[in-house]
């Protein structure tokens, strides 16, 4: 059984709202999965955040979610990491070096266009060449800014938008963008389960 760990900041918001939709979807799927949330900046035990209820009631969804903390232990149980935008993907590989081979953002990890992982993986590879040369006090060069540039460009936005404190419509907005990720996750895992 694979284990799905989803992180934002506080875990009252979105990755509660994804845990319990991809719950509910690989439920409907019959694909096995455990799936657990955690926030980066979380408080132990919160209630999710009311808007956030509600959006889930009105999918028929009525799991009792409750803030956790990201720490080492969920890290280690974790098979893949999903964040819901760059910035918490950065921080959790920084906090936690050996979980750069299995931390994602879940709308990069669910992409099915070719060319954009492909681009994806272009930008990774200079970005961390960067990195590289930064700590050794030397740039990159003008060739491979542009070819950053560029390659941003032809990747669509990544990071779901966090809702906190908004309106029920912003809350909608970001249930809808990750319930649209979380159904070509499933396609995705299912089709790696076939293999």
């Amino acid at each position: 059984m694979k284990h799905i760990l989803f992180v934002c900041t506080g875990n009252t918001c979105r990755s509660p709202m994804a845990e319990a939709m991809l719950r509910k979807l690989a439920g409907e799927q019959g694909l096995e999965l455990e799936v657990r949330s955690a926030g980066l900046m979380a408080a132990v035990n919160m209630p999710i955040s009311g808007n956030s209820l509600e959006v889930l009631r009105k999918k028929g969804i009525a799991d009792k979610l409750i803030s956790t903390p990201l720490g080492q232990e969920w890290v280690e149980w974790a098979d893949l990491i999903l964040t819901m935008t760059t910035d918490h993907k950065q921080t959790v590989i920084r906090r936690f070096p050996d979980s750069l081979d299995k931390t994602f953002t879940l709308k990069e990890y669910a992409e099915d266009d070719v060319k954009i992982l492909g681009a994806i993986a272009e930008q990774q590879k200079l970005l961390s060449d960067w990195q590289i040369k930064k700590s050794l006090s030397q740039d990159i060069s003008e060739t491979d800014r542009k070819r950053l540039a560029e390659l941003s460009a032809l990747i669509p936005d990544v990071d779901i938008a966090d809702p906190f404190g908004g309106a029920l419509a912003e809350y909608q907005a970001a249930a809808d963008e990750i319930e649209s990720a979380l159904k070509k996750l499933i396609f995705k895992l299912r089709n790696a389960s076939l293999q």
